[in-house]
């Protein structure tokens, strides 16, 4: 017997025999999974806060049938990162309403982690869920987690202490691996413009360094080729978007518009540059390989720094 069966788990946050019987094999689309999240959010508002007090958790182990994953991965690649920034971006319109309602909105994370895994026992269309508070400030590494199952069949949360073991069953996927800094009280935004008025693109990071937590930095293209460089970048021209961290290579990529088709395309001259889940290769700074950049998408430099390119 397994350590689901033994614990008792495999019921609730598995799906039964009878459930599995009765469901129809299909997919899952972009917008059930991000309700989902949503719901699960609306949730933990519901079942954690206090008095005055809206506590909600801030990681997020999303499950899903391994073949609806590999379809994500395979035919809607990098909506998995959009889904997730669409998600936060929901999160905090949520929780600024109850500000207005006076009550008392703090965080008790100053991150938000998703985790998007595959479960063999899961079937097409199925979907389970994990959610943990995410304290920090502790470095003491706790033997047991404390975690909160919510079963499709009942709706109706339990929360346990449970061993390591139990997370075993679950694949993980670098791609499907979130973290996003809390930045909802952002009051220092950082606007960079170029001196042409029309802007061919938007680019939006979040910096994750201590000096710098918290800060919000904008890069609005008005050049037909940027340069995306790191804190050891020392000119000041109107094409150059310095992001002041250690993470950044100096440069790390350019990014340039075909007036013509009205498309984007990326060159990466760093250590290592996803884009919307898939990595660029590096090349020679003075014989870039282009590839198409497609607007709504996401960048990740060195697997920290994250850039999201919007049209203007």
């Amino acid at each position: 017997m397994n350590f689901w069966k033994k614990s008792g788990l495999q019921d609730w946050f598995l799906p039964t025999e009878k459930n599995k019987s009765k469901k129809a094999l299909k997919g899952l689309t972009p917008d059930e999974v991000y309700k989902y999240i949503l719901e699960k959010f609306k949730e933990s508002i519901g079942q954690l806060s206090f008095a005055n007090r809206i506590v909600f958790y801030h990681e997020y182990i999303i499950c899903f049938n391994e073949e609806d994953y590999k379809e994500f991965l395979a035919h809607k690649q990098g909506l998995f990162g959009i889904i997730v920034h669409e998600s936060v971006n929901q999160f905090y319109e949520i929780l600024k309403e109850y500000r207005k309602m006076d009550k008392t909105v703090e965080p008790s994370s100053s991150k938000w982690v998703f985790r998007l895994v595959s479960h063999p026992d899961y079937q097409r269309g199925d979907k389970g869920f994990i959610g943990k508070l995410l304290p920090g400030g502790s470095s003491k590494k706790e033997e047991n987690l404390r975690i909160t199952f919510i079963p499709r069949q009942t709706g109706i949360a339990e929360t346990l202490d449970v061993n390591q073991d139990i997370l075993n069953g679950f694949t993980y996927y670098s791609e499907g691996y979130y973290e996003l800094p809390y930045a909802m009280d952002l009051k220092n935004v950082q606007v960079v413009k170029g001196k042409s008025d029309k802007v061919l693109a938007r680019l939006e990071t979040i910096m994750p360094d201590q000096n710098f937590r918290g800060k919000k930095l904008e890069y609005l293209m008005t050049n037909p080729e940027i340069v995306i460089s790191g804190k050891e970048e020392d000119r000041k021209d109107p094409h150059i978007f310095a992001i002041p961290s250690d993470w950044v290579n100096t440069p790390h990529l350019s990014i340039r518009y075909n007036e013509t088709e009205g498309k984007l395309y990326l060159a990466s001259f760093g250590e290592k540059t996803m884009m919307n889940e898939t990595e660029v290769y590096r090349s020679d700074i003075n014989n870039p390989d282009w590839v198409e950049l497609p607007f709504n998408s996401k960048i990740l430099l060195n697997g920290i720094i994250g850039i999201n390119v919007f049209k203007p």
